[in-house]
């Protein structure tokens, strides 16, 4: 354990010391956990950013991001409103990097929900244009609580899917087949229904990106039932 921490010390120092963002050097930490267990780490790996913005709910951006993590998926925090967040419930997480500077090259999208974080996301033409880049492109996107009403729906990106949301926010959405799962899969769209679903969409997310075996794994890691 100690080897371990040393390798991922030593990487961390080399990372602060060439000015890396937060999430190349949560990646440099993975790749040297990787190395130490005897696993073979892949420039492949998939990526995702998880969009911040003033209002959001906590747990619904910060069970995907801990989730994926574990999973390997390298997780970009991308702040709409600014780069220093703080949620509807006065939680202040740092993004990795403006919405505006995110890599092009994602292989998915996480929307939390929480208001007013949602209706920011909604006003952000950025935000929305990169959803609607995804969807184009057939990549995931994967929106919680109030995020499916309040930013898919008014784009017309749940038209002809299922999906669920927070009870209530459904009212709002036409043309789409309301489902009270708790989570909803529809081809490259995940959906769920609020904070006490989060760890099962997270779960659902990685099952999508990285297979139903890592998905096991975290589940199996972080007790849930």
């Amino acid at each position: 354990m100690l080897n371990a921490v040393a390798l991922i010390v030593a990487d961390m120092r080399f990372a602060y010391a060439n000015h890396m963002s937060a999430a190349e050097i949560a990646v440099n930490a993975t790749r040297a956990l990787l190395t130490f267990c005897g696993l073979r780490y892949t420039v492949n790996m998939k990526r995702i950013a998880v969009l911040l913005a003033e209002g959001f709910e906590e747990v619904e951006a910060v069970t995907p991001v801990d989730f994926l993590r574990r999973a390997g998926v390298e997780v970009i925090m991308a702040g709409v409103t600014g780069k220093t967040v703080t949620g509807a419930h006065g939680v202040a997480l740092t993004a990795d990097v403006l919405l505006k500077d995110a890599p092009a090259n994602l292989d998915g999208l996480v929307i939390p929900g929480g208001m007013p974080g949602a209706a920011n996301i909604a006003k952000s033409a950025a935000a929305v244009e990169l959803v609607r880049a995804l969807f184009a492109e057939e990549k995931l996107v994967a929106a919680i609580c109030a995020a499916p009403g309040v930013v898919l729906g008014p784009g017309g990106f749940l038209k002809g899917k299922k999906f669920t949301c927070y009870p209530g926010y459904e009212k709002d959405v036409s043309g789409a087949s309301f489902s009270e799962d708790r989570v909803v899969a529809d081809g490259n769209l995940i959906t769920s229904r609020g904070p006490g679903t989060a760890a099962e969409f997270a779960l659902a997310i990685i099952a999508y990106l990285a297979g139903k075996d890592a998905a096991a794994k975290v589940h199996a890691a972080t007790l849930q039932k």
